[in-house]
């Protein structure tokens, strides 16, 4: 019996659900675990899904998926899983229309080992082609990674896998890169994953509304 339970007990922990159930204390959950209710895409439809705790992007030809609000000062948090030659990116501060690499400002995801020939700026956790990542620090693909994004008025930190890669004054780039790159000087937008290739996953999808009194 003894041996029967405790059999049971581990079969039931290897099928706990992968997100957690509650959110850090301060901030709301973005992705309710089951469904997409929160967010629009402005692609394929198709290509998003959702499934235990998971929110995932099955291949390319999806754009964005964007949640419904708009977000001014904040700090978000997710974890995020990359096949081999994966690529995505967390769009902040973006309209729905126009890329948000531009019109926004796209924080880089990708499986780095194995692109080859990339910019400094194409890196994991660079603000794609304005700020590149000090480092790479991204976990093999098919292992679970963290991001970490603090937008507070005109500074910007991103924090991958609990190291700081980026720690940016935007006013210190708008004038290289703010006629390409107007998104440098929106005060507010949607927040959003990339659809660019093959599947990636989400989980654990939260939000700190620095602005929420």
């Amino acid at each position: 019996m003894i041996r029967l339970i405790a059999s049971l007990a581990l079969t039931f922990a290897f099928t706990l659900p992968t997100f957690a159930d509650e959110p850090p204390t301060g901030f709301v959950s973005l992705f309710n675990g089951k469904d997409l209710a929160g967010w629009k895409w402005t692609g394929k439809k198709d290509v998003w899904g959702a499934e235990n705790g998971i929110l995932y992007v099955a291949g390319g030809g999806g754009g964005y998926l964007f949640t419904e609000k708009e977000y001014a000062n904040f700090e978000f948090r997710c974890e995020y899983k990359m096949p081999k030659m994966g690529n995505s990116g967390v769009g902040i501060r973006s309209p729905l229309q126009g890329d948000p690499a531009y019109v926004g400002m796209e924080i880089q995801l990708l499986d780095d080992a194995n692109w080859k020939g990339l910019a400094e700026w194409q890196h994991t956790g660079s603000i794609y082609h304005v700020v590149p990542a000090k480092k790479v620090n991204s976990k093999p693909f098919g292992e679970w990674n963290t991001i970490r994004i603090v937008a507070d008025k005109r500074k910007v930190m991103i924090e991958h896998n609990a190291e700081t890669l980026v720690d940016a004054n935007l006013d210190e780039h708008v004038k290289d890169k703010g006629k390409q790159h107007p998104g440098l000087t929106r005060e507010r937008g949607h927040i959003g994953f990339q659809s660019y290739n093959y599947r990636v996953e989400f989980r654990n999808v939260y939000l700190k509304d620095l602005d929420a009194k």
